[in-house]
């Protein structure tokens, strides 16, 4: 295999799957996708504790995942990337797929 495609994909799992590999980290890319929002909107909307919220939000703008941006005294955050979103996207059909797959095979057996 080619060494600089070694290099990608080592870099690509530090970065990017290091930043998606917490549920509730895609959870809040999801909810970041509906539109701008403070830690506090996250936090409600998301049914999660401020703190929990924030440690994630600092994951995330670590790897570019999401952009702040001070307005007066509160941080805005949005997607850095709206491809992110159809990625997992993918991803999801992709899960979809297999657990229909795994359900046929189930019927068929059964």
């Amino acid at each position: 295999m080619d060494k600089k495609l070694l290099n990608e994909i080592n870099h690509l799992h530090a970065e990017i799957c290091g930043g998606l590999s917490d549920p509730k980290r895609i959870a809040i890319l999801y909810a970041l996708s509906e539109g701008s929002k403070n830690v506090m909107e996250l936090a409600e909307m998301l049914e999660m504790p401020q703190p929990t919220v924030s440690r994630h939000l600092k994951i995330l703008r670590d790897r570019g995942m999401v952009i702040p941006e001070r307005q007066g005294a509160n941080i805005i955050y949005t997607l850095g990337d709206k491809r992110i979103i159809r990625a997992l996207d993918l991803l999801r059909e992709v899960l979809g797929d297999n657990l229909s797959k795994r359900s046929a095979l189930a019927d068929a057996i059964g």
